[in-house]
């Protein structure tokens, strides 16, 4: 996989890192510097440019991956009191065997990670993360995690999710295929229902089918 991140941001660093009050705002990370840290078989599945940490500059989001591994990285601007730079608020390894590359966007300070894997059975994944700063280290906290389970020929039914993760509310569905014959779900025994909130780093992001599962069976 990909050369260390702290490689990456140590080059980038030492490219933009001068006195803070006599630069503009710091150009996105090019793709060719991206390419670049590539290692034989992978790729940039893609990548989102915007504000995370509120700033003023574009941070940084992509996913690299290789046949076997897909990993998606966040690089975070910064403005210290005499330099500037970027460092790295978190990484994560995304399902492997991709229907598609994984659609990133940046809204309002929120980073959004919508990813569609498996096969006929499906697992669809959107991951939501805003960047907080723990003392003198940004980091990305996971604080949304939806998730769902089902037939893409509504072979047979599924299951959802949407976990509010900031605040525990959970809701669950059944996907019950649907009786017209022109394919479908119908969405049935809705149950809300509050988890316990705890703090989660993009480091540790859980499993999207785990979680679906263990919430499915919570009483």
């Amino acid at each position: 996989m990909m050369r260390s991140l702290g490689l990456i941001v140590a080059l980038l660093w030492s490219g933009s890192a001068h006195a803070a009050q006599d630069r503009p705002a710091m150009p996105p990370v090019t793709d060719q510097f991206l390419l670049d840290q590539l290692e034989l078989g992978e790729e940039i599945e893609g990548r989102a440019d915007g504000d995370l940490n509120g700033d003023g500059d574009s941070d940084t989001v992509f996913v690299v991956s290789s046949p076997d591994e897909r990993h998606l990285y966040v690089v975070l601007s910064y403005r210290g009191e005499v330099d500037i730079g970027h460092e790295p608020g978190g990484d994560f390894k995304l399902e492997p065997y991709a229907l598609g590359p994984a659609e990133l966007s940046i809204d309002k300070g929120v980073l959004t990670v919508r990813d569609l894997t498996g096969g006929t059975t499906a697992l669809s994944a959107t991951y939501r993360y805003r960047a907080v700063k723990i003392r003198e280290r940004q980091r990305m906290r996971l604080i949304g995690l939806d998730a769902a389970v089902y037939s893409r020929s509504y072979a047979h039914d599924g299951d959802e999710m949407s976990w509010n993760v900031a605040t525990g509310d959970t809701i669950t569905s059944l996907l019950k295929v649907a009786t017209s014959g022109e394919g479908g779900y119908d969405k049935l025994h809705t149950r809300k229902f509050r988890r316990p909130v705890r703090t989660i780093y993009m480091e540790e992001t859980p499993g999207a089918e785990e979680e679906l599962i263990g919430a499915t069976k919570a009483k």
